[in-house]
């Protein structure tokens, strides 16, 4: 399932912002649920933005956000082609099907969750203005990895895709986070 919490593993608080001018202006960790409505909590979890990432004290402890090597590795275990991990953009064949919860997705997009990892389509809080967009269509996840001082590495899946999307976007989006034991 993906983070929900609110608090950083040396118990402080991780901010909540939900004015869409202060989400894009933060270069420290803040977290939101998606529309700023907690009822979404218990299915999608928080959304966060890269800097409580890199905080490295978001998950509790004992476990770590997946470096983006770690995501290429439960690909490859999926099944991906070790020469596509690397590959930027749509990677693999039915790889995002095998992470993909059997229900939820819009579109006939429900994948068979041969993974075990159930994802549901949350949406997102885009990092250029604040809005939140797509739920039931998309979901991303940060990885722990920076591509550079502006952006960080993530995975996204679409209901329109059988593959798994692999890129780097401004820190200052706000995508879920699972973490993964030490």
């Amino acid at each position: 399932e993906n983070l929900r919490t609110t608090i950083l593993n040396d118990n402080s608080q991780i901010p909540e912002i939900q004015d869409n001018t202060l989400w894009v202006g933060a270069t420290t960790p803040a977290y939101c649920w998606y529309n700023n409505d907690p009822t979404f909590k218990p299915t999608y979890g928080a959304l966060y933005n890269w800097y409580a990432v890199n905080s490295g004290k978001l998950c509790p402890t004992g476990w770590h956000v997946p470096s983006d090597d770690e995501f290429n590795a439960l690909e490859i275990a999926l099944g991906m082609a070790a020469d596509q991990s690397n590959v930027w953009g749509w990677r693999g064949t039915d790889h995002g099907l095998k992470i993909k919860n059997t229900t939820g997705w819009e579109e006939n997009g429900n994948g068979t969750n041969a993974s075990g990892l159930s994802a549901l389509p949350g949406g997102y809080r885009y990092g250029l203005d604040g809005i939140f967009v797509w739920q039931t269509t998309i979901t991303y996840w940060w990885s722990a990895t920076e591509h550079d001082a502006d952006r960080g590495w993530y995975r996204r899946l679409d209901s329109s895709s059988a593959q798994v999307y692999r890129a780097s976007t401004s820190k200052k989006g706000g995508k879920y986070i699972r973490c993964v034991r030490n």
